[in-house]
């Protein structure tokens, strides 16, 4: 590796990171056409794209991760080359990663230090406190890190990258686990370290929180497409950028109140986590007919098991009750619950919603195979298979080349089409939805909700969790917030308090008269 300089006292302030006409390519795949791009010192500096745009591979690039084809990376002026992660810790380069990379058995303090093991272990930890409390943060890192928070393991990931002295730090998707008040201490966090002349990438498909940093860069098709002072921006200009045309941000649920009789009705639900724990906790609520029901959550409370023992992939246990509309459910089959009307759009889409080496016509017959239009005694009529998925296509805007490709070729927007275009029709009393918009460019998740307030229009009771709280309030009726299993409270979702929810999220239950007051509503 090429070392970097510190720059010089004199002349012009050159850029903490200089990239020029960055190329890399996989195959015929070119992820990276030409980018360039600076972030000066002290700067927040956001990347932004679609889904696929090449953000992770040009990060990947800067961290070492993978080599470019072609193209310059400058760092305080000084040209740059990596061979590993370890030259670019070494440049002043720390890296978050979306997943984190901690070992749960290990304390905080000995995760920060598993890549500086020769150094006096008390003289290091002191450093790591000091460093902590100049950020702003309060947490036990002699504890596992299997003990700590969501959040808290967040802290001690960007403590990982800062201990060894970055520069520019580089944090993708940072706040997709963490609640607003988390969310908050970050950017405050992140203002410290820009105070302290550190430059930060900040990699986000969350609008407002883009327009949070000082400059944007706008990625698509693996090319620069704008370039902007972060106040000069507005969401739809942005939004527009990423995905090439005009797209509408405000659509919202209608003013129409559901109805007042309830589709699902939910009682004492409980379901076990693992052999001494509970994943829900005695869960109640009722979802109205034309009514979309918000889950606030972080990731691990409950929510997926939520999901799984609605369409019957977990068993409640006794004294639990799943009433749809007036029928009880509990301990049917999941094929007799889809049966019954209910759709279902899981959380993660490849691992639970698709059979990635199947065609797009086979997994849009998942669920309906049984049914006598595609099939006769022990064989399936394929010309109706067929005939059905092509209409499926065409009528959800699926882009394939043939309803005959593996599902695994289609991009992450499509794929997602491809379970709307199964689960809909199913859905004609329930639907529900566990992050249906999660790792979506701006246009699909335009196309998703769009989908799902014309269900609620038609009378559809809705679930849905979403990681995304601003979308939440937006198309949501009312809002239930989950804390290991147990519900907070539900509040009405207009003109819900942000700050509340995310209270509510750490542990803090809605008020005794507030939360009468929501049950007297509901």
């Amino acid at each position: 590796m090429d070392a970097p300089a510190a720059p010089g006292d004199g002349g012009p302030r050159v850029a903490r990171l200089a990239v020029s006409g960055l190329t890399k390519r996989f195959g015929t795949l070119t992820a990276n056409d030409a980018i360039s791009f600076e972030v000066a010192p002290g700067e927040l500096h956001c990347l932004l794209g679609e889904n696929g745009a090449g953000k992770s591979t040009l990060s990947a690039c800067l961290y070492g991760l993978i080599a470019p084809d072609t193209g310059t990376i400058h760092l305080d002026g000084v040209p740059v080359r990596f061979r590993s992660p370890r030259d670019a810790i070494a440049a002043g380069i720390g890296m978050v990663h979306q997943h984190f990379t901690l070992v749960s058995s290990f304390t905080g303090f000995e995760n920060i230090l598993v890549s500086a093991p020769r150094q006096n272990r008390a003289a290091a930890e002191a450093r790591i406190t000091a460093l902590a409390g100049e950020l702003g943060l309060s947490l036990d890192l002699a504890r596992p890190v299997g003990q700590l928070s969501v959040g808290e393991q967040q802290w001690v990931e960007i403590l990982a990258a800062l201990f060894g002295e970055a520069r520019l730090l580089i944090l993708d998707e940072p706040t997709a686990v963490l609640t607003p008040q988390e969310s908050a201490q970050l950017f405050a966090m992140i203002r410290r370290l820009t105070a302290r002349g550190v430059a930060v990438i900040l990699i986000s498909h969350k609008l407002d929180e883009v327009l949070r940093s000082d400059r944007i860069t706008v990625i698509r098709r693996g090319r620069v497409v704008g370039s902007l002072d972060a106040e000069s921006a507005t969401r739809e200009t942005l939004a527009s950028l990423m995905v090439g045309r005009a797209v509408s941000l405000s659509e919202a649920r209608p003013e129409r109140p559901p109805s007042p009789v309830a589709m699902l009705d939910i009682r004492a639900l409980t379901v076990r986590g693992g052999r001494t724990t509970r994943a829900l906790d005695s869960l109640s609520f009722t979802i109205r007919r034309g009514e979309i029901l918000g889950i606030a959550a972080v990731a691990g409370n409950g929510q997926d098991e939520l999901f799984e023992a609605l369409v019957g992939l977990r068993a409640a246990e006794a004294g639990s009750a799943i009433l749809l509309d007036g029928v009880e459910l509990t301990g049917w089959t999941p094929g007799a619950i889809a049966a019954e009307g209910v759709g279902y759009v899981p959380g993660d889409r490849y691992r639970d919603g698709l059979v990635a080496d199947f065609t797009v016509a086979e997994n849009l017959l998942l669920g309906h195979q049984s049914n006598p239009r595609f099939r006769f005694g022990p064989f399936l009529k394929r010309e109706a298979i067929r005939a059905a998925a092509e209409a499926a296509v065409s009528a959800y805007d699926i882009r394939t080349p043939s309803v005959d490709a593996r599902t695994r070729t289609l991009s992450g927007g499509n794929a997602q089409k491809v379970i709307l275009a199964r689960e809909l029709p199913l859905a004609s009393k329930l639907l529900l939805c566990n992050q249906p918009t999660r790792g979506l460019d701006v246009g699909v998740i335009e196309y998703v909700r769009g989908q799902i307030l014309a269900r609620r229009a038609e009378g559809c009771a809705i679930l849905l969790a979403s990681e995304d709280l601003e979308d939440l309030v937006r198309i949501a009726d009312r809002i239930l917030v989950l804390f290991r299993g147990r519900s907070m409270g539900i509040i009405e979702a207009a003109g819900a308090n942000l700050a509340r929810i995310g209270l509510m999220m750490a542990g803090e239950a809605l008020p005794t008269e507030a939360r009468a007051t929501e049950e007297a509503a509901a």
